[in-house]
């Protein structure tokens, strides 16, 4: 069986919330650091163009958005789930509310200037306006749209008041009860804001979240060691993809097995991926491409938050 292999930096939000997948789990993985900047070529040969932090790599076959990272590691061991049975709709459109609803308050407030100054301050200037640069170009393109800090702050009450009467009525502990993928979908944007002194108050201003949030992040990590991004590479060079899920082909606007498309992300970091279609499924859509350092890799996209194009 091939290893899992995680491309991410450390101060990512959603790699924190792949590497909670992953000690939810009880998994262990192969860490690859990445730049939280581009270039990013080594990650690039492997994505094809595909920028946003992480992607799990298994082998030849290569995982895009953390959305689809989860149910390739429900494929991989089963229990927990994080889709308890009767809840997969619950769990699952909660969990794509917390990543871009909530994940976009997150980062107005973080970016906003108080917050910079402190947790930007060990860096020297030059890379803060690199940073800062990266993150515009990321986010620029695609339908999300930059919220205002003063909006951010704004709605935050509503969004935490919210969270602490469901928390504070729960039976169990756990958003719905057991946990599931709508708990570490919510979890990393608040990781994200406990970084610093300046945002850390809007999180622990409630009791409730704050001690289902040590819960969620008391799953840990999972066993994890380092690799090269030329070992993994290596991997992929060496390496066969799997077969092809055992699904019909059904794509409702007419595109076909073997057609040359591009897929991208619809909301930010929109860079658009080249390749030949050879699946796409309820969830999911691959590609198939060819790189000189990675080989032939197929590359992994979920269909809720993506778009194809004919080439």
């Amino acid at each position: 069986m091939s290893e899992l292999i995680l491309h991410h930096y450390p101060t990512s939000p959603f790699a924190e919330k792949a590497r909670l997948l992953l000690g939810f789990k009880g998994l262990s993985w192969r860490s690859v650091k990445i730049s939280p900047v581009m270039p990013k070529p080594d990650l690039t040969a492997l994505t094809g163009g595909y920028r946003k932090t992480p992607v799990l790599q298994i082998g030849a076959d290569i995982y895009c958005d953390t959305s689809l990272i989860a149910r390739r590691l429900e494929q991989e061991k089963a229990l927990p789930a994080f889709f308890p049975e009767g809840q997969e709709m619950i769990a699952a459109s909660f969990a794509s509310w917390a990543d871009s609803v909530v994940f976009q308050h997150a980062v107005s407030l973080v970016f906003q200037p108080e917050s910079i100054a402190v947790r930007f301050g060990n860096l020297p200037p030059e890379a803060i306006k690199a940073f800062i640069a990266d993150r515009a170009g990321l986010f620029s393109g695609g339908s999300a749209t930059r919220l205002s800090a003063e909006q951010a702050r704004h709605q935050w009450p509503t969004i935490m008041s919210r969270l602490e009467q469901q928390l504070q009525r729960e039976q169990g502990d756990y958003l719905f009860g057991e946990p599931s993928i709508a708990d570490f979908a919510l979890a990393h944007s608040l990781w994200f804001l406990k970084a610093t002194p300046v945002t850390a108050p809007l999180v622990d201003a409630y009791p409730a979240v704050t001690a289902w949030h040590a819960r969620v992040l008391g799953f840990g990590h999972g066993a994890s060691s380092e690799m090269s991004a030329e070992e993994a590479l290596q991997v992929a060079r060496t390496s066969v993809p799997a077969a092809l899920p055992d699904e019909q082909f059904d794509e409702p606007n007419g595109f076909k097995a073997g057609q040359q498309v591009v897929i991208a992300a619809t909301d930010y970091g929109v860079d658009p991926v080249a390749g030949e279609l050879l699946f796409a499924g309820r969830e999911e859509l691959i590609l198939r491409r060819e790189d000189p350092r990675a080989g032939v890799v197929h590359v992994h996209f979920p269909r809720f938050g993506f778009r194809i194009e004919a080439c």
